[in-house]
């Protein structure tokens, strides 16, 4: 892949440089700030953009907001969101995009989980950090339905990982997490789709309908 890196912390910046470098990519741009992302977008035409999201000059959702503009002007490119905090308004309509991940920093410690989420997102898929999604559901009437089980799932889900990885994960077989979706799918009155990424768009689009300040 060739990569876009904003991260205003320069240790940050350079250990993620090191990571993706080592992983056999190649960073392109590192930057210490959101300004240049759309200029370094069109001049490298990188696979990924990862981007911090509090940079500055304001240390508030600079990235988030950059991630916005970057994904209009190139719906095709992927976008991987960093942060030391779980920020929700912007995650619903950029994940319903495709090719967009939000990752919690200390996820990063996890080297080889977190390439194959960057990987993941640079292909089109999703990355979702599991506190975000619970974040998300906690918000939602809809999912007071579900079973501690079924919110496992659904988080899973919302990570990209297809019911084959799901299962392995959770140490159960195939068909009990086809049938945890099932049930997620009836009680959140959702289309059962054989996609695992379209059911995690399906399910985010869902929990979005509801959440203050979608598309600001």
């Amino acid at each position: 892949m060739r990569i876009v890196i904003a991260e205003d912390q320069v240790l940050l910046r350079e250990g993620l440089k090191m990571l993706f470098v080592d992983g056999g990519h190649e960073v392109v741009a590192p930057l210490g700030d959101a300004d240049g992302l759309l200029d370094a977008v069109s001049a490298y035409r990188p696979d990924l953009v990862v981007a911090d999201i509090r940079m500055p000059p304001t240390h508030t959702d600079e990235g988030a907001r950059a991630a916005q503009e970057i994904k209009n002007a190139h719906p095709e490119l992927g976008v991987l969101l960093l942060s030391q905090h779980i920020e929700t308004q912007y995650v619903v309509d950029l994940v319903s995009r495709g090719g967009f991940g939000y990752l919690l920093k200390d996820r990063v410690l996890d080297v080889a989980e977190f390439l194959a989420a960057a990987e993941r997102v640079a292909g089109g898929g999703s990355a979702l950090d599991p506190q975000v999604v619970a974040g998300l559901v906690a918000r939602h009437d809809p999912l007071g339905t579900l079973t501690e089980r079924e919110r496992g799932v659904l988080g899973l889900m919302a990570e990209g990982l297809t019911n084959s990885a799901i299962a392995k994960r959770l140490y159960l077989s195939e068909r009990t997490v086809e049938a945890h979706v099932r049930h997620l799918f009836t009680k959140l009155s959702l289309p059962e789709s054989e996609d695992g990424h379209r059911r995690v768009l399906a399910v985010l689009a869902h929990l979005g309908a509801a959440t203050p300040g979608r598309g600001q």
